[in-house]
């Protein structure tokens, strides 16, 4: 009798062990290791009190992360909005679900040079990082100033495409003349004193570019109540570095950065990246739209935004939390 009861009580700590890991599901996440990207990253950190278990996978640009979602080893992934676009219009299966982060770019010039507007770039050399929304808003900034631009020489500006990690570098080494990146990298080359800010790329027909989280169709179609669990766990943790800026810079600076970034690298990085929730098709279809003008992409049929960018686990993961 005494072996029984040892065995049902065996059993039932099973399984309660066993509901408990599948109230736990896991999401594939892809993820950018960027200053603005750090809320996404925080996911992972409250996943389980929303009753998720985050996986997050960081890679080095966003087009590895719509290969990693074409390759079927994402659900949900993080990018600036040209390679959610690019992967879209070559097929991947995603949907726009949410906006992350505003902004996020800057042209930066070497500090000697004294460069202070986008005119003054012709003749210069300017790295930026190829397929990037980085490109898409130079091209922009470069075609309203009447200039021509190309990664080989003849044209009014020489593109000199390098990865975000290396643009500081060889801003830093004097091989180009300015550079548009990303954050906290622009922000460090001002601070660090080898960089100038000639000016935020926000006045082209894009205005602030917004990072987007883009979700299978898969998992937004068929993992629905566990999509929605973990969209409540995006604005949590959105609405948690808006609200608390000290949490927010802690686990940046600590966590994602492992010290490798100041106070004032991070206050400056986001003060241009700020942390949002909200996206709409109509700021997809004009980054589209100024993708194909320019050839970022070089996409044969560019995708309708309204076919393919859904707010409603949005919506809806705002209003259960009270966020306006």
């Amino acid at each position: 009798m005494k072996l029984n009861a040892i065995a049902r009580t065996l059993t039932i700590a099973a399984m309660l062990a066993a509901g408990a890991t599948q109230a736990q599901e896991v999401v594939r996440l892809g993820n950018l290791k960027f200053a603005h990207y750090g809320a996404v990253s925080y996911i992972k950190e409250i996943a389980p009190k929303c009753g998720i278990k985050v996986e997050e996978r960081v890679f080095a640009k966003g087009l590895d992360v719509m290969q990693g979602i074409i390759a079927g080893e994402l659900d949900v992934g993080t990018t600036a909005s040209e390679a959610a676009i690019s992967g879209r219009a070559s097929g991947a299966p995603i949907f726009v679900v949410a906006g992350f982060a505003k902004g996020g770019a800057r042209l930066v010039g070497r500090s000697e040079l004294k460069l202070k507007s986008v005119k003054d770039l012709k003749g210069k050399k300017v790295g930026v990082t190829r397929g990037g929304i980085q490109e898409v808003l130079l091209l922009a900034e470069l075609q309203q100033a009447g200039l021509s631009a190309s990664d080989q020489p003849g044209k009014d500006v020489q593109l000199i495409y390098l990865a975000y990690a290396d643009l500081n570098q060889a801003l830093l080494g004097k091989n180009i003349d300015a550079m548009m990146n990303s954050e906290p990298q622009s922000s460090q080359s001002i601070n660090k004193g080898y960089g100038n800010e000639i000016l935020k790329p926000y006045d082209t027909p894009i205005g602030e570019p917004i990072r987007t989280m883009v979700m299978t169709e898969k998992f937004y179609k068929e993992k629905r109540p566990l999509a929605e669990k973990f969209m409540r766990c995006f604005v949590e943790a959105t609405k948690t570095f808006i609200e608390q800026p000290a949490v927010a810079e802690k686990y940046v600076r600590e966590t994602v950065f492992k010290g490798q970034i100041t106070k004032d690298d991070f206050d400056d990085a986001i003060g241009n990246s700020p942390y949002s929730y909200d996206i709409t098709p109509e700021h997809i279809q004009i980054t589209t739209d100024v993708m194909f003008k320019t050839g970022v992409g070089r996409m044969s049929k560019p995708p309708a935004a309204k076919e393919w960018v859904k707010t409603d686990l949005l919506d809806g993961a705002k209003k259960s939390l009270g966020v306006k």
